[in-house]
């Protein structure tokens, strides 16, 4: 009556990875260029330039982005973008200021947050990121398969002789003196 169930329940749906920030473009930094491929970047510095990200993109409160058309996954403005924005989710803070025009599927704005442009709403974004990247041997599986090796051929400890141990050490402190 009160037992547990022992067998295990398939889930059918992927678990996915939770976005996070892997770069940080900090303040007092000015850049000019393009930012894309894949992980999260947090924006602090000014940017100008193309970004098309697989991922998170959070422009922070001292962050300036110009940008011809920002894309990634989801973005998030606490400082300034002047710029279109194309994301399945945008999140504009109440520091937040975007001039341009937006395509979202899920859009989240805070009092005071400021949009000077057409907002589009769409069922689904194409983000036309490019295929995805390819997978490659992570480091944490480089790390894992380097310990499996190290425990496939312990070390053996060598015995040192306590007598020689001591004498060594009463050699070392003889010649000191």
């Amino acid at each position: 009556m009160f037992k547990r169930n022992t067998t295990p329940t398939e889930t059918t749906q992927p678990i996915q990875a939770v976005e996070r920030i892997t770069s940080v473009l900090g303040p007092g930094i000015v850049w000019h260029g393009s930012i894309n491929g894949s992980g999260g970047v947090r924006i602090e510095g000014a940017f100008e330039g193309e970004i098309a990200l697989r991922g998170m993109l959070v422009i922070g409160e001292t962050g300036r982005v110009t940008c011809q058309n920002v894309r990634a996954n989801t973005v998030i403005v606490a400082g300034a973008v002047r710029g279109n924005i194309t994301t399945q989710k945008l999140e504009i803070r109440a520091t937040g200021r975007v001039w341009g025009d937006v395509v979202t599927t899920a859009f989240v704005t805070e009092e005071g947050a400021f949009l000077r442009g057409q907002i589009r709403m769409e069922e689904t974004v194409e983000l036309d990121l490019g295929p995805a990247p390819e997978s490659t041997p992570s480091e944490a599986a480089q790390a894992e398969s380097a310990t499996q090796a190290t425990v496939l051929a312990p070390q053996t400890p060598v015995p040192v002789p306590v007598a020689e141990t001591s004498a060594t050490a009463a050699t070392f402190i003889k010649k000191k003196k």
